[in-house]
């Protein structure tokens, strides 16, 4: 099936001697990836759990019976590809749009045209929408329609977790394909493919190294192995002097490898996202420095904005830290405020100090646990009214009305502090900040547990929880 004028597949028109030049051209002059992208399913590198034999992806393709589908995972998996090579295995008209680029308009004029083709031709359509995330809420309810009518089989590629990125009605309807990151030996074979194909050898190292630098992508292999040919091949051509012993085949070193990296470029999808910040907020939970420093440049190296690994930083010192190390909060705010003062690159640095702080620091959850204890009980219990010694005395008739009257101004004590019980009627003696024994805590708990031994109503308090 020959490219529309648009682009998209599936027309009729048979190729003209127009096609075949710019085909020809396409051959010597598109990306590395394009050039090699499989024309077959055994062609496929990686996903055996899905299209090796017996496999059931494989399976339904080949017998052609795919229903709506999604593919999910991360870039350079094959999943653009597998849903081109649908195209070879159906006898349903294919077309393809992007999400990038169609609107609520386009995906109606397919669905239009997809219903005439049913009605005319009893031949049904599979429409494969590239980057499927993209599409918002009105453009996934107008697939939705032609999907619960079977007008169409929709199958939707995207990076990003479905179950964030999709509507539940349009995922409810599809089946979902998981595409996993290639294997380092994927890789391997890949590059060994793409080095066969272009007439150029590579070291073991430099192919080690490419492998190790993909990170299970397989079009960050081709897009490095390119440009590391281009960096060979000019090498090459520059040691005119030297005797060519390699009979005009270029030879991919480690260096080229190691210059050709510069062309790679960090990502995460927003499911990524979240999986990142839970590293970095475990790995200084869990007090581990260097994991947190790696899971934070991860981060920062990807774009992420350092106003938001600050936000997260300044949670976790009162969450994970809180009392054990008070100072931990205001390093964390510290940083925060550098974020806005100094900006990045050089404000790395001071997140980076706070991760370690915050890592090295001795750990005490006890203050989220009791702020999580109050609200609990402030949803779930009755409300009982503010005693009126606590009630606010500052206006003219509040004392007429008892407001304030009794309460005991602890500056006026010489120890600090007075006798009294300040919560509500129903609550006296409950506790919700049980303090640990975690660095400076520690002698904040005793220094205070000593006040409230020395405090007669809150002993009884203590004694009567004890019994319970």
């Amino acid at each position: 099936m020959t490219p529309g004028p648009s682009g998209r597949a599936g027309g009729s028109r048979p190729p003209d001697l127009f096609d075949m030049a710019a085909a020809e051209e396409l051959t010597t002059r598109a990306p590395l990836a394009a050039r090699l992208r499989p024309t077959r399913l055994d062609d496929v590198v990686g996903q055996r759990h899905l299209l090796g034999p017996g496999a059931p992806l494989r399976a339904l393709v080949e017998d052609d019976r795919l229903s709506s589908a999604i593919f999910f995972g991360p870039p350079g998996t094959g999943k653009t590809t597998v849903a081109r090579l649908l195209a070879e295995h159906t006898a349903r008209r294919f077309r393809s749009l992007s999400a990038v680029e169609a609107g609520v308009k386009d995906v109606r004029s397919e669905l239009d045209e997809a219903r005439r083709a049913l009605g005319t031709e009893g031949r049904g359509t599979i429409l494969f929408l590239d980057e499927v995330h993209r599409f918002n809420k009105s453009q996934q309810d107008a697939l939705l329609h032609g999907v619960e009518e079977g007008v169409i089989v929709l199958v939707g590629a995207t990076t990003e977790n479905p179950f964030f990125a999709l509507n539940a009605p349009l995922l409810s309807r599809s089946t979902l394909w998981r595409f996993e990151a290639l294997t380092p030996a994927d890789l391997r074979e890949l590059a060994e493919r793409a080095l066969r194909v272009e007439g150029f050898a590579a070291d073991d190292s430099a192919l080690s190294r490419l492998v190790d630098l993909a990170e299970g992508d397989a079009r960050a292999v081709l897009t490095t192995l390119e440009v590391a040919m281009a960096l060979a091949r000019a090498r090459k051509r520059s040691a005119k002097a030297e005797p060519d012993l390699t009979a005009g085949v270029a030879t991919i070193n480690l260096d080229d490898i190691e210059g050709a990296r510069e062309t790679r470029a960090f990502r995460h999808g927003r499911e990524e996202h979240y999986d990142l910040i839970s590293a970095l907020i475990k790995s200084v939970r869990g007090s581990d420095p260097d994991a947190g420093l790696y899971w934070m440049a991860r981060l920062i190296e990807a774009g992420e904005d350092p106003r938001y690994v600050a936000r997260r930083l300044v949670i976790l010192a009162s969450e994970d830290v809180g009392m054990a190390d008070p100072r931990a909060l205001g390093i964390a705010m510290a940083a925060a405020q550098a974020v806005e003062f100094v900006g990045l690159p050089e404000a790395g640095l001071n997140l980076a100090q706070a991760v370690v702080h915050l890592a090295l620091a001795p750990k005490s959850n006890r203050v989220a646990l009791g702020w999580w204890a109050a609200q609990s009980d402030v949803r779930d219990r009755p409300l009982g009214p503010v005693p009126a010694e606590l009630r606010d005395a500052h206006y003219r008739g509040a004392a007429a009305l008892g407001h304030g009257v009794g309460y005991e101004y602890p500056h006026d004590d010489p120890r600090g502090f007075v006798e009294a019980v300040y919560l509500p009627e129903g609550l006296a003696g409950r506790r919700y900040y049980e303090p640990s024994r975690h660095g400076s805590e520690k002698g904040l708990a005793e220094a205070w547990k000593a006040r409230r031994e020395s405090n007669p109503k809150a002993k009884a308090d203590e004694e009567e929880r004890g019994e319970q």
